[in-house]
């Protein structure tokens, strides 16, 4: 590992000195957009997918991710710039001109996805012996056995629906496959409707492998969307298919819900997630080769412009392929599999709590076990002198051990109290069926604050000790959530600190009563304090520079896009301070402008793991400060949502973040892409040599599996693949 940040100066008084001039004025700065510095990251996580050194089954896996992040992308992003573009707005920052670049960008990455898939993976696949089949490529004996499949598993699914006066154009669900086709001859009445729609189920699965009796030799799979394709002519007997496209259209997605309004928010959600798959059309995806007729009707259906038209060389849905890479399951050609080690805090044999006691634990996920959480809380769950248990609850995923451990916990007779956040993009229902199956037996379920959502990953144990009662807490960056806790790169920090827990205690009533906070002593809290006070931790930091003390910001986080956290940044740069910020995603700083952020530097990690740690580092002078969070500098983390960030006192724990979180990433020079003046990214300058932080890390950690050196975990896969980490 890199050498550490050096030491902070031995505290001393400083001299008096006279005031500073004050600094001229800033030049203009205009920031970076954000939605093309979102797709700029889906630019790097292609860059993965396109390596011939990261094993084949991950590159077709990394593919995917960006499919799927680019599906989050139109959901979420993409309707703004749409309505702006079909009203004609000409200024702002959503207007015709914002849609149509992005709309540029977009398609250029969509067609650099489709070119790596036909010209570099399909080979690649079929030079391992593993070959999509296509309907010309198949022997007899495979066609007979589509034939079969089809007609006994798919065509009793499919209704296809022939367009007429009495049968307008059908609901098409968000991202769902779909087939246009245009008829000769009359129906059966003798009318000549020419266009005919045919819906596929989801609940087919989107690639199949050939039985050994019909591919005798290597892997060979068919898709259902070539099944279909084959067969389209089965479904409309005594009339002609002339022409044909598959189709995908993508919705926007992000729930609006008045919560000014509504009576019930969990009920309000559950009836705005019916309508999720029928909002409003941003992205109409069809086959190259799809008629300029064809396209022109379905546009015309969607309401959308030339521009939200995506012509694709392959499967209209690329984030399904990623179903061939667990039916091949090649380890070879995957990345090895990773082990996580046991968390070094924790001994096997003592009681986590009176280890707690004893000194704060911090967990290094995923290259320390998630399944020390889990720990406390079922060494919680199970003391008899553990009388309540609180929990902040984000994205825990549909099967979740945690959950189980809660109810158990009520069903012991402890109290428990759950926050749950209903309106996690995506993971809404999921969150409903959890409050309502905690509520059902007793546990005490609250959703925050109205308008605000509920972002802080905390659980809090208290437990009778003698006379007196003791508190025992976990924070994080990350969600409780075990399957993405082996992929997210996350910090778990336990503590019994009086004051840290005391704190908790507080902020877990201010949510549940809505009574004004009390003055917290060690955290900080969103909306409330937290801009306020990193601007007080970045102004510091500019003054010690004014006064030509060390001055120095390293921060880590997913994105960057607060206006005044930037311009706060940005002046302290021209102070004289050092600052090199870590930002996964979306940055709207322009960093190493000259004459304006010469000063700062900003680089991207993609590696196997999708980084998600957030960790602020200020050094003025002889003042040296360190912060974990669950929030990134976003305008919404700050402001809209409840959102904790809690300072690192303990010396030891302190040095380890700044050696693994922010030394290691500073210093990798293959997994990381650095910001130019130009708002551009470049690749590290070594991208072939030397170890990656992650795999440093895990190397570090002592896993007999080490993660692959080239591993590059974008997504998300918060779960699937592709969802922001939360």
């Amino acid at each position: 590992m890199p050498e550490a940040l050096p030491p902070p100066p031995v505290e001393q008084a400083s001299p008096a000195a006279a005031p500073l001039p004050p600094l001229p004025p800033l030049p203009p700065l205009t920031l970076l957009d954000r939605d093309h510095s979102i797709l700029a990251f889906n630019e790097r996580v292609f860059d993965w997918a396109a390596r011939t050194d990261v094993p084949l089954l991950e590159r077709l896996r990394y593919l995917c991710i960006v499919s799927s992040n680019l599906d989050e992308f139109f959901e979420v992003r993409a309707a703004a710039h749409l309505t702006a573009a079909q009203a004609g707005e000409t200024k702002g920052p959503y207007s015709t001109e914002s849609f149509e670049t992005l709309a540029a960008h977009a398609h250029a990455l969509v067609e650099r996805q489709y070119a790596l898939y036909n010209d570099s993976l399909v080979p690649a696949f079929s030079k391992a012996g593993i070959c999509l089949v296509s309907h010309g490529e198949r022997s007899s004996a495979q066609r007979r056995w589509v034939r079969d499949y089809f007609m006994r598993d798919v065509r009793p699914l499919l209704i296809p629906v022939g367009l007429d006066p009495a049968h307008p154009f059908p609901q098409v669900a968000n991202k769902s496959l779909n087939f246009i086709v245009r008829l000769r001859g009359d129906d059966a009445f003798g009318r000549e409707n020419e266009i005919a729609i045919v819906k596929v189920p989801r609940i087919l699965p989107r690639v199949l492998r050939l039985p050994a009796e019909v591919a005798p030799r290597g892997m060979q799979f068919v898709s259902l969307s070539s099944i279909v394709r084959t067969h389209l002519a089965d479904l409309f007997p005594g009339r002609e298919v002339s022409e044909f496209s598959q189709f995908r259209v993508t919705r926007h997605s992000d729930l609006a819900v008045d919560e000014d309004d509504v009576r019930n928010l969990r009920t309000a959600l559950r009836q705005g997630l019916q309508h999720r798959h029928y909002g409003q059309a941003v992205r109409l995806e069809v086959s190259a080769g799809c008629s300029r007729f064809l396209a022109d009707f379905l546009q015309s259906q969607f309401g959308l412009p030339a521009a939200a038209l995506y012509r694709v060389h392959g499967p209209v849905n690329l984030v399904r392929l990623s179903q061939l890479v667990d039916l091949v399951n090649v380890p070879a050609l995957m990345f090895p599999p990773w082990r996580a080690a046991w968390p070094a805090q924790l001994p096997p044999g003592t009681p986590i709590l009176a280890q707690m006691k004893k000194r704060d634990v911090l967990i290094h996920q995923p290259f320390e076990s998630f399944d020390g959480v889990l720990a406390f809380l079922r060494e919680a769950v199970h003391d008899p002198d553990v009388l309540v248990i609180k929990q902040t609850i984000y994205r825990t995923g549909a099967d979740s051990e945690m959950m189980d451990l809660l109810r158990e916990a009520v069903r012991r007779g402890k109290e428990v109290m759950v926050v749950v956040e209903l309106k996690a993009r995506f993971d809404e229902e999921a969150n409903i069926n959890w409050a309502e199956a905690l509520e059902s037996i007793g546990a005490q379920v609250v959703y925050g604050v109205v308008g605000l959502k509920t972002h802080a990953k905390m659980l809090l144990v208290t437990r009778r000790e003698g006379r007196h009662l003791r508190r025992y807490g976990h924070l994080s960056t990350g969600n409780y959530n075990r399957r993405t806790a082996r992929l997210y790169t996350d910090l778990s920090y336990l503590t019994a600190d009086e004051h840290v827990t005391a704190d908790m205690d507080a902020v877990f009533d201010h949510l549940a009563s809505q009574n004004p906070l009390p003055r917290l002593k060690r955290l900080v809290m969103a909306p409330f304090h937290l801009q306020r006070a990193m601007l007080d931790c970045i102004e510091a930091v500019a003054a010690a520079a004014e006064r030509g003390e060390d001055a120095r910001i390293v921060a880590k986080m997913n994105a960057l896009t607060d206006e005044a956290l930037i311009h706060a940044l940005v002046r302290a740069g021209q102070c004289g301070a050092r600052i090199d910020l870590i930002v996964r995603g979306a940055c709207m700083l322009p960093a190493q402008v000259p004459g304006v952020t010469d000063n700062i530097r900003v680089r991207s990690v993609i590696g196997r793991f999708l980084e998600h740690t957030r960790v602020f580092y200020f050094r003025s002078g002889a003042k040296e400060s360190l912060y974990l969070s669950s929030a990134d500098w976003m305008n919404r983390n700050m402001l809209r949502r409840v959102e904790l960030a809690w300072p690192v006192t303990d010396g030891r724990l302190r040095q380890r973040i700044i050696d693994e979180c922010l030394v290691a990433y500073l210093h990798d020079d293959r997994d990381a892409w650095t910001l130019q003046s130009n708002g551009q990214y470049q690749r590290a300058p070594r991208p072939l040599e030397g170890l990656g932080a992650q795999l440093a890390l895990s190397q570090r950690y002592g896993s007999a599996h080490h993660p692959h050196a080239h591993a590059a975990g974008a997504s998300g896969a918060k779960r699937p693949a592709g969802r922001k980490g939360g």
